[in-house]
């Protein structure tokens, strides 16, 4: 296994896991996990079906019992009151299910109950907590509207929100990209950005890997393991996200963004590489290991 991930020693690790294994319905789905994930940064987990990516990402949320242990800040998940593990990590899994009935607003505000006491009405900041989160997805329009009424990329905003109206200094997103047109995608993305940059630590399970090779370090998953942990532009990194999608990419760079292309498209002939266009200039495209 390549770990080529490399901490910032002035920030502490949002999530550190030693995983020995997860069984789920008696079949092992993950073993010797070895993770240290930064405050402040973005990670996206890769890899293909089946290799344990969700799995990983709910373990790392306390979701599943395992045999290892998960920290928080550098707290054993276990000596954490509930309460107050709700409102340091934030969670938007896949499918995520809540009452169409409740109107977007009240779905929204459900993510503020960690900072309520029992049975008590919300606060005014519990209030603008709701409207900065449904303003930052754009679903504040239809905060009145159930959310049975509502697309699935509204719906999919939506339980965003309410992932965000937690103020959690980590955020962990199965699939948050579903149901999403591309222009909402580039929002979700200036949106992590944003959280990256006042602290929070952003962890993603992600199929789009164009949008994964922008984070600031990729998981790459393979059959339960961990087979690389670094960033994007370390050439083991590519290597390893490569090798397991079973050298079916290519992966060029485009003005120092890595970008992955199916194999099948002829890169390979001189006169039908892919381009860059700049303003008035025309720049090649490298392949990995150029």
């Amino acid at each position: 296994m390549m770990l080529n991930s490399t901490p910032n020693p002035t920030l502490p690790p949002a999530l550190q896991a030693q995983i020995e294994s997860v069984h789920l319905q008696g079949q092992p789905i993950l073993a010797a996990i070895d993770l240290q994930l930064q405050t402040g940064q973005w990670t996206a987990i890769v890899g293909p079906n089946g290799a344990g990516k969700s799995t990983l990402l709910r373990a790392l949320a306390g979701l599943l019992p395992m045999s290892g242990r998960v920290q928080l800040f550098g707290q054993d998940w276990t000596q954490i009151p509930a309460r107050e593990r709700a409102r340091q990590l934030a969670w938007l899994g896949q499918n995520e299910t809540s009452s169409d009935v409740l109107s977007a607003y009240e779905v929204v505000m459900l993510g503020r109950l960690p900072h309520q006491a029992w049975l008590a009405p919300p606060s005014s900041a519990d209030h603008a907590a709701v409207v900065q989160a449904m303003q930052q997805t754009q679903s504040w329009d239809w905060r009145e509207r159930p959310l049975g009424r509502l697309s699935g990329g509204e719906r999919q905003r939506v339980l965003l929100a309410r992932a965000l109206a937690v103020q959690a200094k980590v955020l962990l997103m199965d699939e948050p990209l579903a149901h999403l047109d591309p222009p909402h995608q580039a929002d979700w993305l200036g949106l992590v950005r944003e959280l990256v940059a006042s602290g929070v630590a952003v962890v993603s399970v992600l199929h789009e890997l164009n949008m994964a090779l922008q984070a600031d370090s990729l998981v790459v998953m393979q059959a339960g393991r961990v087979s690389c942990h670094g960033a994007p532009q370390r050439a083991d990194t590519r290597a390893a996200l490569q090798t397991v999608f079973d050298d079916r990419l290519h992966l060029i760079e485009v003005q120092g963004q890595w970008l992955a292309l199916p194999a099948a498209l002829p890169t390979a002939m001189p006169e039908s590489r892919p381009i860059a266009k700049t303003t008035g200039n025309v720049l090649p495209l490298k392949r990995a290991g150029e």
